[in-house]
């Protein structure tokens, strides 16, 4: 059956949804049914997604989604399709630019705006005694050695979308309805009469692919086909769990034209090696 709204996991279908000034409305309620209610926000404005370091040399961080609310907070939201070597380095990089941007020229009393990185993910971390197996969310600050929190400006929220499972009678929050939602979109023929709000409803107007226009179908077109092709490949190379595994993926990835930069941070391999291919 031919799908009648876009793959939220692709990079065009995710910004659609949320990456768009009038997707606002959409970004601002899913964030807030990931923040306790004493950290709602009320309004966001949307960043420069590029953010560069202090100097030339440095590297560069590019989020899908960087936007900041009305008490100078900010959010990087970031989908994340497949494995990859040192993704939680990543995501600790990455949160690095936010904070240091808040730098302030002249006497400077260090005082800072909380941080938060949204991450969703389609794919599941490597299980061990420090995640709870099957959890969905998973909500990391910094903390002692005595399990208390040392520093509450600095929020990481993981997403594991293949562990959630509800069925759309088990669904209780706003929550629940936004991962089921991201989780089943491409598969509705109908809205679901559960999603009868104006937020939703303006979600699915957006996903609608009949309401896209010819450059815009190209483009969604094109970046499914991506999405599909390192989903596969990526995903076979890490089950195999192998070196030779990634060299393959980096090849096939640089037959399909994609940048050295995303072959480098979606194997883990350096642009040398995959030059040298």
């Amino acid at each position: 059956m031919k799908a009648k709204y876009v793959n939220p996991f692709t990079d065009f279908g995710f910004k659609k949804l949320f990456g768009e000034e009038a997707s606002k409305p959409l970004l601002i309620d899913f964030l807030n049914a990931l923040l306790p209610q004493t950290d709602q926000i009320a309004d966001l404005s949307f960043k420069n997604a590029e953010q560069l370091g202090p100097s030339d040399s440095d590297r560069k961080a590019i989020y899908d989604i960087y936007c900041q609310n009305q008490k100078g907070e900010r959010f990087i939201v970031e989908l994340q399709k497949a494995k990859q070597n040192y993704f939680k380095d990543r995501t600790i990089y990455y949160s690095t630019f936010p904070i240091r941007e808040q730098a302030e020229k002249g006497e400077w009393d260090y005082q800072l705006k909380a941080v938060y990185c949204v991450g969703i993910l389609d794919f599941t971390f490597d299980e061990g005694p420090d995640l709870a197996t099957g959890e969905v969310v998973h909500t990391v600050r910094l903390k002692d050695q005595y399990g208390r929190v040392f520093y509450d400006k600095l929020t990481y929220i993981y997403l594991e979308m293949p562990h959630f499972g509800l069925r759309e009678a088990e669904l209780q929050t706003r929550l629940d309805q936004w991962l089921y939602f991201i989780r089943h979109l491409e598969d509705f023929q109908d809205i679901p009469a559960m999603f009868g709000d104006a937020i939703f409803m303006q979600a699915f107007e957006k996903a609608e692919l009949a309401h896209l226009g010819p450059a815009e179908l190209d483009r969604y077109e094109q970046s499914l086909k991506v999405y599909r092709d390192l989903k596969g490949v990526i995903d076979t190379a890490f089950a195999e769990g192998r070196a030779e595994g990634k060299v393959d993926v980096a090849r096939k990835m640089k037959a399909k034209g994609l940048s050295v930069a995303d072959i480098v941070e979606l194997t883990g391999l350096t642009d040398t090696e995959i030059k040298a291919l």
